[in-house]
């Protein structure tokens, strides 16, 4: 595979885990993308599905609220096929055409996400630059941990996330078992040389946070509009952003008191609470 600029080395043997009981020092940071880095998924994906829809001369639209119970099936294919075989009720070909037809849309859906990255119409979401520089000032690995597209995952990183080093970027199909599967998170601990006790996962969603926490991985959860209702309680930390100084303040959901009260979530605090 083409790896763009910034994405680093690969293949490191792990470290044998912890003793039990033993309090671990943070080596890595492991980002999901759709709603931790980026908040694509209402502005993102929902409307290049919608525009490739429209191109294939297909009468379906997703609104806010279909693709909110439509993002509890994990992965983009995946997501298409409940749909027209549960959903609508009407595929939109016969039953042995329609993963041939669904692979079609995927491309073009993905084509289209991608320009929309590019082009810098989707920002990333507030302290995820900040937070990721002191991570990378504290020698820390990075990697990025997704359901989404390779060719999209790959497009943020070009256009937005050049700056940075990441040990891996797992996207797609790249494992066989999607979210809440650890599955990444296991490859990703595999490629980071790091273990579970030794990292964080900073995720968005239910199935994102289960998939950590399987993997054994503390994990940091970021809410966005569409998983500021879901059942996160297995996260370790819960708030609503990053944060930044100088913009969008953070929320802070759990712990109820004594962390990032300022409404900045620093990669120090996050240290001492959870490793220290």
């Amino acid at each position: 595979m083409d790896r763009p600029a910034g994405i680093g080395r690969q293949g490191v043997a792990p470290r044998p885990p912890l003793a039990t009981g033993a309090r671990a020092m943070l080596r890595a940071v492991f980002f999901d993308l759709d709603g931790v880095i980026i908040d694509t998924e209402r502005d993102g994906h929902r409307v290049a599905f919608n525009e490739t829809f429209e191109h294939f001369g297909l009468a379906d639209r997703w609104d806010v609220d279909l693709y909110h119970q439509l993002l509890q099936i994990a992965g983009g294919k995946e997501r298409m096929k409940h749909y027209f075989t549960s959903i609508s009720g009407q595929p939109p070909v016969a039953e042995d055409r329609l993963d041939g037809l669904i692979a079609e849309l995927h491309a073009h859906k993905t084509s289209r996400l991608v320009q929309m990255l590019e082009n810098g119409r989707l920002p990333l979401r507030p302290g995820v630059r900040r937070f990721m520089r002191e991570a990378r000032d504290a020698g820390l690995v990075l990697a990025i941990c997704t359901t989404s597209n390779e060719r999209a995952a790959n497009a943020v990183v070009r256009s937005m996330l050049s700056e940075f080093e990441f040990s891996a970027v797992l996207a797609g199909d790249v494992v066989s078992h999607k979210k809440p599967d650890p599955e990444i998170y296991r490859l990703a601990l595999e490629r980071s040389g790091c273990a579970p006790a030794e990292c964080l996962v900073v995720e968005d969603s239910r199935n994102g946070v289960l998939a950590a926490k399987a993997a054994a991985i503390p994990v940091l959860a970021t809410t966005n509009y569409y998983t500021r209702q879901e059942d996160l309680r297995r996260a370790d930390l819960i708030v609503s952003c990053l944060g930044d100084e100088d913009g969008q303040r953070a929320t802070v959901r759990k712990p109820r008191s004594g962390f990032a009260a300022g409404g900045v979530v620093y990669l120090d605090e996050v240290r001492r609470y959870l490793y220290e």
